[in-house]
């Protein structure tokens, strides 16, 4: 699982525009940052948004492109075989004690679904792109995750929005 870290425009925490943005709908001329990322071809299997609501754009069986060139320990192309969530955030905005309980719920949901997925088996991008990506970045609290991790229990019914 890779934990990332998204805003569109930079500092704004709208889910919409991240939907427009991974469905190849965001519109360049809405805002001038749009522009900037125009025909950039991104997804995501989750998004967690500021409240905690899970979004699902990719099945977990295929690949998202969440993670550009990237190794973790030892593999490189880590879109080939990981799990991308991206939380609603950016490197100056603290994220919500939502986001980590979701986020410890959605890896627990996912190991027991697929269990050859490990609680160590969790990185942020900037782990896998080091120099390249920032993100999830300074402000995400990696051991008030873990503690979150260590509480949480796998959710058979979970009401994921797919798009």
């Amino acid at each position: 699982m890779v934990v990332h870290a998204i805003s569109l425009p930079p500092g704004e925490f709208a889910v919409h525009r991240v939907d427009e943005l991974f469905l190849g709908r965001l519109d360049p001329e809405a805002h001038p940052y749009f522009r900037e990322i125009a025909g950039l071809r991104v997804s995501a299997h989750f998004l967690v948004a500021r409240c905690g609501d899970v979004t699902q754009y990719v099945p977990v069986q295929r690949r998202a492109w969440h993670a550009g060139a990237s190794q973790w320990r030892g593999r490189s192309s880590c879109n080939d075989f990981s799990v991308g969530i991206e939380l609603s955030g950016d490197e100056v905005t603290p994220f919500t004690p939502a986001q980590y309980l979701t986020l410890a719920r959605l890896q627990r949901t996912l190991k027991k679904r697929h269990p050859s997925l490990h609680d160590d088996h969790v990185a942020g991008h900037q782990h896998i792109a080091p120099g390249r990506k920032w993100d999830p970045g300074p402000c995400f609290d990696w051991d008030f995750f873990k503690e979150c991790l260590a509480k949480a229990t796998p959710d058979d019914h979970w009401p994921i929005v797919w798009k």
